[in-house]
């Protein structure tokens, strides 16, 4: 093996690394789950997810423990349903409550997971019984107008 053939060859073996690496952490970046087999998903019905994104997080005591994985409409009974992704080491106790809040006064969505005391936990698969959708901001601007006007 000449040294033009050692040369070519050291570089494809780079070049076949390199591609692996990047594909690698494009998977792992994009969360398409292929390599995290360490979370669980739970579900919460709210009367209104309005605002709230796939992707955004769930905290529970102002830490981010999770995601949401996506919002569905239940046609049956008219809520919707969002689906939480957790890390296994997390255990939320079945008396928790979920709540849809907003990061600021004009920010983004998000669930806050209020610890209950319960020793049962959620496994996967299961719901968050208790549940508080967001405070529409328009609602209460127009109800506080609306009520000023009639008096």
């Amino acid at each position: 093996m000449n040294d033009k053939q050692h040369t070519e060859l050291i570089v494809g073996i780079f070049m076949l690394v390199g591609i692996i690496a990047i594909t690698f952490l494009a998977l792992r970046m994009g969360d398409l789950g292929l390599f995290n087999n360490d979370e669980y998903v739970i579900h919460a019905r709210f009367t209104s997810a309005s605002g709230l994104r796939e992707g955004a997080y769930v905290e529970m005591a102002g830490v981010t423990v999770g995601k949401v994985k996506n919002i569905q409409f239940d046609p049956e009974s008219y809520l919707a349903v969002v689906n939480i992704s957790l890390p296994n080491s997390i255990l939320i106790p079945d008396d928790s409550i979920a709540s849809i809040r907003t990061a600021g006064i004009i920010g983004d969505k998000f669930i806050k997971i209020s610890a209950g005391g319960s020793e049962d936990f959620i496994k996967a698969g299961m719901e968050i019984m208790e549940t508080e959708p967001s405070i529409n901001l328009e609602e209460l601007i127009s109800k506080y107008i609306f009520e000023s006007e009639d008096k």
